[in-house]
């Protein structure tokens, strides 16, 4: 294992300098970072690339022994302009970062195909995958879906995020994962929850606050991972209302970290690392 890795959600109301070192602090040794908004006005912590802020996050990182595995959020809607990520890519790069994280919120399927594919070309000039994760409350919200964009863009840095609670609550099964070109598949956060979703009013609310360690809920999380290829990288997104997030981490990292330890007889998995 090369270590677990914390998507930003985990613990949002942190900057990244903090987030880093209180992740070191609870156990873990990679970090995604939310450097652009989900949507308008969201919390986000964008970091120039050649900036003092990047030289001191950079500082902070090598000195606590933390790499970045993404970068995220962005949204590919009707509006999207890919040039307009220009400056991201390069602090992606900046940092070390394998990835971009995208969702697709065009129901035009042609036009975000497109503009995947031209957000992919712009990435492989700084040496950036791009996932695109599906929820099951955006355009894009099935595993199916996601992978049908990927393949149309044909880009070979284009890939599938792969959230537990958005595979499960969109009505995804482990057998789908199996169904899929595994060469798609380079990423995957884990969280748990109970089998039976929210209504539907509420999913939303349980993706951002209300998730499980793993473990902890009824996801047949052990079967997804034996699923999912042996390389690729693992974190864990659960943002909870529940605890300060100091304590969030530490109950992360402890408990994420037992229950991999606890999956008899299942392949190795190479924990955050990646191919």
């Amino acid at each position: 294992m090369n270590g677990l890795g914390v998507a930003h959600l985990t613990a949002l109301e942190l900057a990244p300098v903090s987030l880093v070192r209180e992740a070191r602090r609870a156990g873990f040794s990679a970090v995604g970072l939310r450097l652009h908004p989900v949507m308008p006005g969201a919390q986000a912590y964008p970091v120039a690339a050649g900036s003092q802020a990047m030289r001191e996050l950079r500082a902070v990182m090598a000195g606590e022994g933390v790499r970045v595995t993404d970068i995220e959020f962005v949204s590919l809607t009707a509006q999207t302009r890919v040039a307009d990520y220009q400056a991201l890519l390069a602090s992606g790069a900046e940092l070390g970062a394998t990835s971009l994280t995208v969702s697709g919120d065009d129901r035009d399927v042609a036009r975000l195909t497109g503009n995947f594919a031209a957000l992919c070309q712009l990435a492989r000039d700084h040496g950036l995958r791009v996932d695109l994760e599906f929820m099951r409350w955006r355009p894009v919200a099935t595993l199916q879906q996601a992978c049908a964009v990927v393949m149309g863009a044909g880009q070979d840095n284009g890939g599938v995020l792969v959230d537990a609670l958005h595979l499960f609550r969109s009505g995804g099964q482990v057998d789908d994962i199996l169904r899929v070109n595994p060469h798609l598949l380079r990423a995957v956060q884990l969280c748990d929850a109970p089998l039976l979703g929210p209504a539907d009013d509420l999913i939303i609310q349980e993706a951002r606050e209300g998730r499980l360690l793993p473990g902890e809920g009824q996801l047949p999380l052990a079967q997804l991972l034996a699923a999912l290829p042996g390389d690729l990288c693992i974190s864990v997104e659960v943002p909870s209302a529940g605890l300060p997030a100091t304590q969030r981490l530490q109950a992360a990292v402890q408990v994420t970290h037992a229950w991999l330890h606890d999956r008899r007889g299942l392949p190795a998995v190479q924990v955050a690392g990646h191919a």
